[in-house]
């Protein structure tokens, strides 16, 4: 069996080795962490939401209830889910969803021939509300008609 022998020479030559591998490792996890420091305090914050839009709701007796909000929304029905205080209900179906009541109110096309009109910057919504994109500035209405 041998032993292994080092010189002292040798050994302060591994040695260094071994502590410039260390030191440079140190030296990269500092960085990291002095990067990652310096983004969680001047990084980009999170915002209220890149687009401002408006959805205003008419009802039957014609009173109009007006939700502004920014949001990052795609569609019209999530921006409707972020409208503090904004209600609706209906019935999914595969085209999405067929809106029967906002805010409790009823329209039955049925009953009395009355329906939730979706307009966006004055224009019929081509759209149902799960496809219906939203664009900064967008103005919605929900309108009860008959």
């Amino acid at each position: 069996m041998q032993i292994a022998s080092y010189t002292k020479k040798e050994m302060s030559s591994k040695t260094k080795k071994i502590l410039g591998i260390v030191a440079g490792a140190l030296a990269i996890v500092l960085l990291i962490g002095g990067l990652v420091a310096a983004w969680l305090i001047w990084g980009a914050k999170p915002q209220a939401g890149a687009k401002e839009i408006t959805i205003e709701v008419i009802n039957s007796a014609n009173e109009s209830t007006v939700y502004e909000l920014n949001t990052d929304a795609e569609f019209l029905r999530q921006a409707m889910d972020e409208a503090e205080g904004l209600t609706y209900d209906g019935t999914e179906s595969e085209y999405g969803i067929m809106i029967s009541a906002i805010n409790g109110e009823v329209a039955d096309y049925n009953v009395n021939g009355a329906y939730w009109g979706f307009y966006v910057n004055d224009t019929y919504c081509n759209y149902g509300i799960d496809t219906q994109p939203v664009m900064d500035g967008d103005a919605f209405i929900i309108k009860y008609e008959k």
